[in-house]
């Protein structure tokens, strides 16, 4: 049996501020390899969301991840709020298709599950487990953490049992469809 090493980006998505984290998997073993944030100017939409797309394509030169794992956006009291941030994650999506890498969607409540086991787990929650799943020295950024444990989830759960590849399905009530 061979122990498979892939690499993974998370994402977490925002127009102001884009959180990415990489991850290696070797086996069961996480290994932290980089993290940041891009922020954007107070510019126009559509330079804003160039500048996502731009920054997280030389990430993705830079690092060379195998797979993305990016957070779902969920619905805002404010629709114009969720409106936007679907047009931020829209812009880091395609930097990673544009770059030929799959890329898979998770629910905040399905990342803080699989880091935390809580779903509703709050920020410095995901900051702490974050750096103990990765032996890290100190807590990263929040927007760094979401991302990291976005990479985490999919690590974990994402590959499904037994390494089967769950890129593409989404999940219906507990169930991949």
């Amino acid at each position: 049996m061979t122990i498979e090493n892939i690499r993974i980006l998370g994402i977490d998505p925002g127009l102001r501020i884009t959180g990415f984290g990489i991850i290696d998997k070797s086996g069961n073993k996480l290994t932290y390899v980089s993290s940041g944030r891009i922020r954007t100017l107070d510019d126009e939409l559509s330079l804003r969301l160039k500048s996502i797309m731009d920054n997280l394509s030389e990430v993705i030169r830079q690092h060379n991840p195998d797979q993305v794992a990016v957070e779902k956006v969920f619905v805002n009291i404010n629709p114009k709020s969720t409106l936007m941030l679907g047009q931020a994650r829209g812009a880091a999506i395609c930097a990673a298709v544009s770059n030929n890498i799959a890329v898979a969607e998770y629910t905040a409540l399905q990342v803080k599950q699989a880091v935390v086991g809580n779903g509703h787990a709050k920020k410095d929650q995901v900051q702490e487990m974050v750096k103990r799943l990765l032996k890290l020295a100190s807590n990263p950024g929040a927007d760094a953490a979401d991302a990291l444990a976005c990479a985490i989830c999919h690590a974990h759960g994402g590959l499904g049992l037994g390494g089967i590849s769950t890129t593409g399905y989404r999940m219906k009530r507990g169930r991949l469809v």
